[in-house]
This record gives structure tokens, C-alpha cells and sequence, in this order.
């Protein structure tokens, strides 16, 4: 199983990103896939969730309304797009998914929002 991140950088406030996770090694579209983050020092926190085939996606609060979660079954691809991002917005982000009770992460993406 591997989940390779990308798409983070330095972006200003107000700004806009798209990330992407490639995942490769298990068949994706029977999985239910995550973005979580983490600021150095703080732990790792749920930032939204889609379902198998997409059609159901929930994200947390601080993110409602300006983050999207997506993904192409056909590409073996999930995206975050991540609008109106504010400095509290800065941190590494992680794809992840659970397969037969075995959690997968993967190295992650950094997101830094600064003038």
C-alpha cells in the first residue's frame, strides 16, 4: 500500500490549493478515504472523509464550507481542495485510509498560509 501527498506549498491568506493523494497497492475504490493534518507538536486532526464511490463526504468543522473533497476512481486519486485557507490553515497534511483494520498514512504534504 502507498499514498504519496502532494500539491502543498507556501500559499497567502485568502489563497487557494489543490492536494492530491496518489494511492497505489489496494484496490481504491473500495475504500473509504481521509485527509487528516498535523501541526509539529499537536496531534493529528481529522480534516475530511469520502466515501468509497464519493458520494458521501464529511468533513470537520473548522473546515466546512471552505475545503472540498474529491476523488477519481479511475485515476486511483483523491484531492482536497482547500479555499479561503487562513494562517491556522498551516500544517502537514496526510491522506490515510483504514484496510482490514490496518491504518495506511502517507509522508505527507506540507501547508504553509503567510504574507
Amino acid at each position: 500500500v502507498q499514498l504519496v501527498e502532494s500539491g502543498g506549498g507556501l500559499v497567502q491568506p485568502g489563497g487557494s490549493l489543490r492536494l492530491s493523494c496518489a494511492a497505489s497497492g489496494f484496490t481504491f475504490s473500495r475504500n473509504v478515504m481521509y485527509w487528516a493534518r498535523q501541526v509539529p507538536g499537536k496531534e493529528r486532526e481529522f480534516v475530511a472523509g469520502i466515501s468509497d464511490v464519493g458520494g458521501s463526504t464529511n468533513y470537520a468543522d473548522s473546515v466546512k464550507g471552505r475545503f472540498t473533497i474529491s476523488r477519481d476512481n479511475a485515476k486511483n486519486t483523491m484531492y482536497l481542495r482547500m479555499n479561503v485557507l487562513t494562517p491556522e490553515d498551516t500544517s502537514v497534511y496526510y491522506c490515510n485510509t483504514n484496510i482490514n483494520g490496518m491504518e495506511y498514512w502517507g509522508k505527507g504534504t506540507l501547508v504553509t498560509v503567510s504574507s
